[in-house]
Order: C-alpha cells, then structure tokens, then sequence
C-alpha cells in the first residue's frame, strides 16, 4: 500500500474491544489533535486508532523502522502469545488480567485482518504454535493454568492438548519432551508490519515528524502541547519511559535473534512454531534471550550466549544447524518491561501549576509489545474520552 493510497481498514471501538472493520472509512473533521510520542507498534497502533477514532494525529519520533536501522519492534519474535508472555513475565494480577483482555482484542484484530487483506501487504500470518515440556504439564501449576486458561477462549483456534505432538514434528526425539499443546497464533513479519503500519497511519493523514523528545513529558506539557496543536499526549516510548515518565521501575530486558535462510531446500519449510519462529516463507528467527537490567548492545553472533542460544536450537529440531545464515544473521534490542505491570493510564502527577495533567500513557510491554497492541490503543481511547469528559482523574488506573 502506497502512503498515497486510502486503506481498506478500519478501526471502530466498541466497549473495551477494538474492533478491525473491511472497507473505507468515512472522512469527518478532527475534533482534535492527539500528540503520540513514539514511533514503535504501541504508537503507531495507537495513532492508527486515534486517526479512526476522528483525532488528528501527529507523531513524534527519533527513530522510524526501517531496514538499515532496526527499531525495537523490528527486531521483536513478534509471536502472539497468553500472558503470562515468556519474555518477560508480569506478575501483578491486575496487569495479567488486563493482558489477557488486551491480546484477545488483538488476537482478533489480526484474525480479521488475515482474512481481509493478502499477508504480502502488511506481513501477518497465521501459524500454529506448538509448545513443548520436559515434564508432564500437569506438574506443571502454572503451565497448566495457562493451558486451561487456552482452551477455554472460544476466539483462540485450532487448541489441542497432545503429548504425542513430538512425534508428528521435526523435533528431537531424545529432546527430553513428554507434553505439549498447540494453538494457531498470529505471526508478525515486523519489518513489513511496521512499514504497513506506518503506510496505513500516514494515508488516514496522520503527521510523522523526526525529533527526539527529551527529559519528563509533565514538565513540559504545556509547550508540547503548544508546539504540536495539540489537546492531549499519549506517551509510547517504550524504554524511555524511565525519562519521559519518571518512571525508574522501567527496565531493559536484552534479547536477540539469529536470523537463519529458509529457503525449503536446506531445511524444511515450517508450517510451525517451536520457539522457532517463520518471520516469513524465507526466514527462521532463532531464539530465545531474556537479560534484565542490560543496558548495552554489544552482542555478536559470536558471543557465549548466542552460540549457547543457537546450539539450543540446534539441538531441539534436526537439520537446523545446517541452515544458511540469513544476510542480517544476528539482531538485539532491549524490551521495554516494567518491573510490576503494563502502565495504561493518565497521568496521576499533578502540572506545576497544580492542574491535572492531559497525558496518557501506554508503555512497559515488554515483549509483548505486538501481542498487546490492539487491546492497548482501545483502552488509550477509553481514557482519552475520559479527559474529554472530565479533566480530572476520577478513577483508579487501568
């Protein structure tokens, strides 16, 4: 889709759902204009919604996806997955509870968009994802409630518990597993998505400006506002909500990906996932790495825990370490997680002047970022409806 070119999607909310419509979106004037800080998939999913919603939207950014320079989200597995996720694991219940709301309005959101337009043009497939254990699930308290918790949402296709799935796989037989279950999960091409994305947010006429923002967005909320026209902020930087936020209970959490050629020749095409995700028909990304509290990028392919990675890999599906490195073969990023949960939110400090503040938060994803994205831009548009009703903080934090 061209930047020129009116999307045949659209986003309408109802309730607390985000619901993903076919067709064009009738054009009325902005009410408003919304300030969204952060060019990631929680900004630009967001401002996408804003733009269907009736805001104006401008987005600020230091940084755009693009293949030379690869954002966070980029490098994401980008694998849908129930909370509690395996990259980083959110253990407030509230958090939990609005996770597994948050990712079913996006587990159907990209259902629909799979089955509205081709996956050439925004990068999103449906794969099924099997899960394997060294030890009966049963054993297992929180595993199996998380199991439970799947097959019990009707939206969530294709469940099945099975520990003979090893067998019908290319997995290891000496792997050392004895249980598994599989479900169909959305998988996300990111350098394609976020291009998609970012096509989509600019053809709904959103505005994209290259600035870096820097230092706590409340003490400075009055000029931004200003600056950009704007009535309100949604803050979505991500990791530089320690900064922007002045919040310090944001972490980085390292991860990084060996990307490797899947071309059906050298290895077989697969249909499915084993903590070894298809990004797309050619690539394998292998995986996984979860270091908290690193905030360096200074791996290689070389490194100690990237060929313990990779041997891990290997180990698990046969052929594997035949496969040909990919041209980009290694990728790292830091997750933005937050030590105790999701922060989506208005603004609970209090301006200077002693007047409440009209920004919005959405950060501390993790690596989740994907998988909570529809579900958070939802609740941005609850809260931003809120503010507009009222500027004062009436509720509690979602």
């Amino acid at each position: 889709m061209s930047s020129s070119s009116q999307p045949q999607v659209y986003l309408t909310r109802k309730g607390t759902e985000l619901i993903l419509n076919y067709g064009l979106k009738t054009h009325v004037a902005p009410s408003s204009r919304v300030l969204v800080v952060g060019g990631g998939v929680t900004g630009f999913t967001t401002a996408w919604a804003l733009l269907d919603a009736g805001y104006a939207v401008t987005v600020v950014s230091e940084k755009w996806a693009s293949l030379e320079d690869r954002i966070t989200s980029q490098i994401a597995g980008a694998l849908w997955e129930w909370p509690p996720a395996v990259c980083g694991k959110h253990t407030n219940l509230i958090s939990l509870d609005n996770s597994k709301r948050w990712c079913m309005t996006t587990y159907r959101g990209l259902d629909k968009l799979i089955h509205t337009l081709p996956a050439q043009e925004h990068g999103v497939r449906m794969r099924m994802a099997n899960f394997f254990f060294e030890q009966s699930i049963h054993r297992m308290s929180g595993q199996l409630e998380k199991m439970n918790e799947i097959a019990a949402v009707h939206d969530i296709q294709g469940f099945k518990h099975d520990p003979t799935l090893v067998k019908t796989h290319a997995v290891n037989q000496d792997a050392g597993v004895v249980d598994s279950y599989r479900h169909l999960a959305p998988v996300i091409d990111t350098d394609q998505y976020m291009g998609w994305l970012r096509s989509t947010v600019i053809a709904k006429g959103g505005k994209l400006i290259t600035a870096r923002i820097n230092g706590d967005l409340l003490e400075q909320e009055d000029r931004l506002l200003a600056k950009y026209g704007a009535q309100a902020i949604v803050n979505a930087t991500g990791l530089g909500a320690y900064e922007t936020a002045a919040d310090h209970s944001v972490v980085p959490l390292r991860g990084a990906l060996v990307r490797v050629i899947n071309d059906g020749k050298r290895f077989p095409i697969a249909e499915d996932i084993v903590f070894i995700v298809p990004r797309n028909d050619r690539t394998l990304i292998l995986g996984g790495l979860v270091q908290p509290h690193v905030h360096t990028l200074d791996l290689t392919i070389d490194s100690p825990e990237i060929i313990r990675m990779r041997d891990r890999c290997n180990k698990f599906v046969p052929g594997l370490e035949n496969a040909e490195l990919d041209p980009v073969p290694f990728v790292q990023g830091l997750r933005p997680f937050r030590d105790t949960n999701v922060r989506v939110d208005r603004e609970q400090r209090l301006k200077s002047d002693g007047t409440h503040s009209r920004i919005i938060h959405s950060y501390g994803q993790g690596g989740s970022g994907f998988t909570l994205s529809f579900g958070c831009a939802a609740d941005v548009l609850e809260l931003l409806s809120e503010l507009e009703k009222s500027p004062y903080l009436e509720r509690a934090s979602l």
